[in-house]
C-alpha cells in the first residue's frame, strides 16, 4: 500500500482513467459489432450510414490514446473493405 499522498492520488487518477478507457473501448466494440451485424444481414444502406460514425469513433479512440493510430487505421480499413466486398455493392465486371 502506498504511503505518500501523491501515490494515493495517482491510484485514484489511474482508476478513473481506466474506467473511462474501458467504457470507450466497450462502446467502440459494440458499434463495430452493430456494423458487422448489418453487413451480415445484407442491410447495406444502414451499414453505409453507420460507417462514418464508426470511423469517427476509431479516430477519437486513437486521439485519446486508447488505441494506437495505426491500429485504428487498420481497423477502419478492414471494415471499409468488408463493405466494399459485400455482394450487392460489388461492381459487375465489364467485358
Amino acid at each position: 500500500m502506498p504511503i505518500k499522498h501523491a501515490a494515493l492520488k495517482q491510484i485514484r487518477k489511474d482508476r478513473k482513467r481506466r474506467q473511462r478507457n474501458q467504457a470507450l473501448r466497450s462502446a467502440l466494440k459494440s458499434l463495430t459489432k452493430r456494423y458487422l451485424g448489418l453487413l451480415q444481414n445484407q442491410q447495406l444502406d444502414e451499414a453505409k450510414k453507420l460507417m462514418p460514425l464508426v470511423a469517427k469513433e476509431y479516430d477519437h479512440a486513437a486521439s485519446q490514446g486508447i488505441l494506437h493510430r495505426n491500429t485504428a487505421a487498420r481497423s477502419k480499413s478492414r471494415l471499409m473493405r468488408r463493405l466494399a466486398r459485400s455482394p450487392s455493392t460489388a461492381k459487375p465486371a465489364s467485358s
